[in-house]
């Protein structure tokens, strides 16, 4: 048989030879035929070296397929017959309030915004706290803290006080420490002063102190900077007239600063005080809050105001009549 005929019977059957072979080496790959096509058929999905899938692998294959697919649709009745968990709505924040706080909230009505003094009359009622609750004040202002002209920040001496008993510690030197006392300083000192300070001990709420003995106290920054208690020009706790500082911090004096939102958040007094005393206050703070609007703020500087108590829902105001004040 001629070499030709040879690579012809070869390649009919789909075996990989080439010109280049011998007519033996031809033959041997021939007479090997019948093996392979047998291997192939064990495996689990035969393919013939030129692509050519054996019978056998293709049933298997459709096999395997019908199978996966059972498999999927059973997956499927299984998941439509399992019943669905219900979607619970999300209850709103006055939903998950206490009983109380819920019955406070029926005598504010919704939508509506109170002069002041009616605000300060419903305080009492709206209060859940079971102590003597402070009345608070929230102010929204048209500012950017982030302008140095618009970082409100300022002091007011309340006039009827805060309803807070101030524990007050002056920073002075040894011979002003009997006129600090007298003022009504809960603690006044020096050394003896600073020395507290180094055991870590703050026993006072308001520490007031002198411009030339600040530099003493900059090493006690990280005590007293993170409790609010660093003294500072701006707040009144830096000053040479110690004795008035003293007398002002036990009469009533409150500090506000604008926070990261543009918002004042004001005690101004106990609900116990009575509506009297109370307005005496409200008014003397949206008097200082409007005495601090920066030049640059064009237009309306207070744009939303609520009072409310320590612990009870919160009364919007007239925004109208704080302007108008």
């Amino acid at each position: 048989m001629a070499k030709a005929d040879v690579l012809k019977q070869a390649q009919d059957l789909g075996l990989d030879v080439n010109a280049k072979m011998t007519i033996a080496d031809l033959q041997a790959a021939i007479d090997a035929a019948p093996a392979a096509d047998v291997a192939k058929d064990e495996a689990p999905v035969a393919t013939a070296k030129a692509g050519k899938r054996s019978a056998k692998g293709i049933k298997e294959a459709e096999e395997k397929q019908a199978k996966l697919e059972k498999q999927a649709g059973d997956t499927d009745d299984e998941e439509s017959e399992k019943p669905k968990a219900p979607v619970i709505p999300t209850r709103s924040k006055l939903e998950r309030r206490g009983k109380k706080y819920k019955e406070a909230a029926k005598l504010v009505e919704a939508d509506k915004q109170y002069a002041l003094k009616e605000a300060l009359a419903l305080l009492p009622k709206i209060s859940t706290a079971s102590f003597d609750a402070t009345a608070e004040m929230h102010v929204k202002l048209n500012v950017d803290p982030k302008q140095a002209d618009q970082n409100i920040r300022d002091t007011i001496v309340l006039p009827a006080g805060t309803g807070n008993t101030v524990r007050v510690a002056a920073f002075v030197d040894t011979d002003d420490v009997a006129a600090a006392k007298k003022a009504g300083a809960d603690i006044a000192g020096s050394d003896e002063f600073l020395q507290q300070l180094d055991k870590g001990e703050v026993n006072f709420d308001v520490l007031i102190a002198k411009p030339q003995l600040m530099g003493k106290l900059g090493k006690y920054a990280r005590l007293l900077g993170p409790k609010g208690l660093m003294p500072n020009p701006k707040s009144g706790t830096v000053t040479n007239d110690i004795e008035k500082a003293i007398l002002e911090a036990k009469a009533g004096r409150v500090e506000y600063r604008v926070d990261e939102a543009g918002i004042v958040h004001v005690g101004f007094g106990k609900i116990s005080f009575g509506n009297e005393k109370l307005m005496q206050n409200a008014l003397a703070l949206v008097k200082s809050l409007r005495g601090n609007k920066p030049a640059s703020i064009k237009g309306a500087f207070i744009e939303s105001a609520y009072v409310t108590a320590t612990m009870g829902p919160s009364v919007p105001l007239d925004v109208n009549e704080l302007i108008a004040m």
